[in-house]
């Protein structure tokens, strides 16, 4: 099929795109500057110049496609409410125009307090993104209007061997200037993860395979303890591993500081897929991030 993908030169765009024309997919990536459209290019992929808030671009690339996957967000957190205002105006607009067509997109596992999430529990989130909970009830919605429209959840760390604006790439950094390995509290928050190979292979299942409505969950490593995140890090970079407070580390203490796993057993189920890439922590060992 033809698929239109956006952030196709993005970190995980650029793993699905060739991901996709491997398995005989031909792709159409949406591209907002010259050297975006070069990337996308170099992979493979037919460009389509426009920016995330070009609606009527949107829907052509839309119209021209067998399916879409939609992985672009704006991650700037001093814009977050205007990110995801455009992001749900984008949902709206593909979901006008892919009905009989499938529409996978991009979305983050919630979090449960005291157990793994579930692929059977709500999009909900707090503070700044509260609002992308709303986004991804939307994206599921469009399946009213004949869409198989299905959601994939990724988890709080997609890594691998490239990762450079990740929150695991973020904390490391962040460990350099401050010249510690930090956890929050006592350090047993959970994180899952998954490998971004991995994550590519899942939105291709989902396009190809999932049924209207799906929700699904890229997670290959259920829950990583910080504290082993840090220990690793530390080793790495010959850093101690210290503990602090969350508001010694900003934005990501706060999220350092929540119990977060996640489960993907039933996508497992569903689709069959299966995490064959490292895990987080054998990828830390590596030396990918310092």
């Amino acid at each position: 099929m033809r698929v239109f993908v956006t952030g196709a030169s993005g970190w995980i765009g650029s793993a699905l795109v060739p991901e996709l024309l491997a398995a005989g997919h031909r792709v159409l990536g949406l591209a907002r500057s010259d050297a975006s459209a070069a990337a996308v290019a170099a992979m493979g992929a037919d460009v389509l110049r426009g920016e995330l808030d070009d609606l009527e671009t949107l829907k052509a690339g839309a119209r021209e496609a067998d399916g879409v996957v939609h992985l672009a967000f704006g991650h700037d957190f001093s814009r977050m409410d205007a990110a995801i205002r455009t992001d749900a105006a984008v949902v709206g607009a593909l979901g006008a125009e892919l009905a009989g067509k499938p529409f996978a997109a991009a979305s983050g596992t919630p979090m449960v307090p005291g157990r793994p999430a579930t692929e059977r529990d709500d999009s909900v989130f707090a503070g700044p993104v509260a609002g992308r909970g709303d986004v991804a009830r939307a994206v599921l919605k469009t399946a009213e209007r004949g869409v198989r429209a299905s959601l994939v959840r990724l988890p709080r760390s997609v890594h691998g061997e490239g990762d450079a604006h990740g929150l695991i790439a973020r904390l490391v950094e962040l460990g350099r200037e401050k010249g510690i390995a930090a956890y929050v509290g006592d350090g047993t928050q959970r994180w899952p993860a998954v490998h971004v190979l991995d994550a590519a292979h899942l939105f291709r299942l989902a396009l190809e395979q999932a049924p209207a409505g799906a929700v699904l969950h890229a997670v290959g490593d259920e829950g990583v303890p910080i504290r082993a995140i840090a220990e690793v890090a530390g080793r790495r970079l010959g850093l101690p591993v210290t503990s602090v407070t969350a508001g010694e580390l900003g934005f990501l203490g706060g999220i350092l500081a929540l119990d977060q796993p996640a489960s993907s057993a039933l996508t497992r189920d569903l689709l069959g897929w299966r995490p064959t890439q490292p895990g987080l922590l054998d990828d830390l060992e590596k030396g990918y991030y310092g």
